[in-house]
């Protein structure tokens, strides 16, 4: 077999690359009229709305029925919301509420703005279930830890993005949830029997499937009941066997981003695209690290070298061409259908900040006059290390919203490496003859927090504590506020709730 024309366009409509810059790069624009049928957006790419809109349109240019990619789902992973923060709360929040009508609005609305800014593939919601609530990358992003509610919810979300004209995507199939290893760095192991997985971590994609969900992300986690070698990512018994033929999934499986240590680290960004193709993917997602074309060539060089050498079914790969085309066609189709109310006017952020607030959970622990605040408090945020599928600069916190309803609030950020006895000292002078506000994230996973906590709370006992990441003890201070989110619009629920705004009424 040679390298002809044919097999390279197959090749090519399978690579979903990102690139660099606001606008399409000269060499995306070429490709995009050679053949590719697809690329994914960061919050690299993304300035305003506006902007977004205007270079879906440029890649439109060169093939109207590009599918454009990006990982929106809402809350602490934003792309369009990277620079300041998401209006939307995130799974665990959603969750927590358990209004699947809200979820289902919720995600309508957001598919109404990614519509609108010319996204038409959306890589959520997650249907995660966090079983291990020390998972280092699910987390927030799952809607909780209940195989049924996060079933139910994934069905919501998935209809409500895909009502709006945009395809939705189950992540991280078997499911990501039950991990403790972050699957950038390294390889997750998922242990349960095959029994317990079909009743919780697949129960969610299972439902997700009967919904119609449009695409399946792989979890690059090797799964040793189902394929004790290979990453899910890389193995065709979870991706034939269960998710085709099992499942009965006939959508487009698509991969995480390949160039993640747990499948390029043993294999290189090629080799894993070629074993990924191989178990039954049909969409190499690539760029949140490689981004440019010699990338994107690469992996599309190696699948074309591997069916020359017999090592990739040219019947496989020209199956997994035809599911992406398929699906830029659904795509079109849905646009067009779906009702003008949904792609035209103005969003509604006031969904986001609705659910935000419904999710707050408070425990009072003291009749202290704290809370509502008295007078302006200072506030320390104890700052973790986020996981890459979170941009690290996005805002969140309860200090700025919190000053704009109190002025004369002061702030300190303290991270793992600053939070030192005389930053605590430090922070205590700060806060004296004032209300204290202590702002953690995922305190249970990291005990720099959790000592400065305590040492915290020794001092003032009447301090108010705000949990903005998983929940783990509500008897903290002598107010504990769990958001049950990171987002921007989280810490403003809580700020107002805080102030004694009458906004939370």
């Amino acid at each position: 077999m040679k390298r002809g024309p044919e097999l390279l366009r197959l090749a090519e409509t399978v690579v979903f690359p990102g690139f660099e810059g606001k606008s399409p790069p000269d060499w995306l624009r070429r490709r995009l009229g050679e053949g590719l049928a697809g690329v994914v957006l960061f919050s690299r790419n993304i300035a305003t709305p506006s902007q977004v809109a205007d270079l879906t349109a440029a890649l439109r240019e060169e093939n109207p029925q590009v599918l454009v990619g990006i990982d929106e789902e809402s809350g602490e992973v934003t792309r369009l919301e990277a620079a300041g923060g998401s209006t939307r709360p995130g799974n665990f929040a959603l969750g927590v509420v358990d209004d699947t009508g809200l979820t289902e609005e919720l995600a309508a609305d957001l598919g109404r703005d990614l519509a609108r800014a010319g996204v038409n593939l959306n890589f959520a919601p997650s249907a995660d279930v966090n079983s291990n609530p020390d998972n280092p990358v699910i987390g927030l992003r799952s809607f909780g830890a209940d195989p049924d509610l996060v079933a139910r919810h994934t069905v919501a979300w998935i209809r409500g993005m895909q009502s709006a004209g945009v395809a939705a995507c189950a992540k991280h199939f078997p499911g990501h949830g039950d991990t403790s290893v972050d699957s950038h760095h390294g390889v997750p192991l998922v242990a349960a029997p095959p029994g317990e997985l079909r009743d919780v971590a697949l129960r969610p994609f299972r439902a997700a499937v009967e919904q119609g969900v449009r695409t399946v992300m792989t979890g690059h986690l090797l799964v040793s009941a189902l394929d004790p070698a290979m990453p899910a990512t890389l193995s065709r018994p979870v991706l034939h066997d269960l998710l085709r033929v099992e499942l009965g999934f006939e959508g487009v499986i698509v991969t995480d981003g390949i160039e993640m240590a747990a499948v390029s680290g043993p294999y290189g960004i090629g080799g894993a695209s070629v074993l990924a193709v191989a178990a039954g993917a049909d969409a190499i997602c690539v760029g949140g690290e490689h981004a440019g074309e010699e990338t994107a060539i690469g992996i599309r060089d190696a699948i074309v070298d591997a069916v020359i050498e017999g090592r990739l079914s040219e019947e496989r790969l020209a199956d997994a061409s035809r599911r992406v085309c398929e699906l830029a066609l659904w795509t079109t189709t849905a646009h067009r259908s779906a009702p003008s109310g949904l792609l035209g006017g103005p969003g509604t952020p006031s969904i986001g900040l609705a659910a935000a607030r419904r999710a707050l959970r408070i425990t009072r622990r003291s009749s202290a006059a704290v809370f509502p605040l008295p007078a302006p408090p200072h506030v320390v945020e104890l700052a973790p290390e986020m996981n890459l599928a979170i941009e690290k600069d996005t805002p969140w916190g309860v200090g700025e919203p919190l000053g704009k309803l109190l002025p004369g609030t002061t702030v300190t950020r303290l991270a793992a490496a600053t939070a030192t006895g005389g930053a605590i000292e430090a922070v205590l002078a700060a806060a004296a003859e004032r209300p204290l506000v202590i702002v953690v994230r995922d305190a249970h996973r990291h005990p720099w927090q959790a000592d400065a906590l305590r040492h915290l709370l020794a001092a003032r006992a009447d301090a108010v504590v705000v949990e903005m990441g998983l929940p783990g003890r509500s008897d903290l201070g002598a107010v504990h506020v769990a958001t049950h989110g990171a987002s921007r619009v989280c810490g403003q629920a809580a700020a107002e709730l805080l102030a004694g705004d009458t906004g939370t009424a």
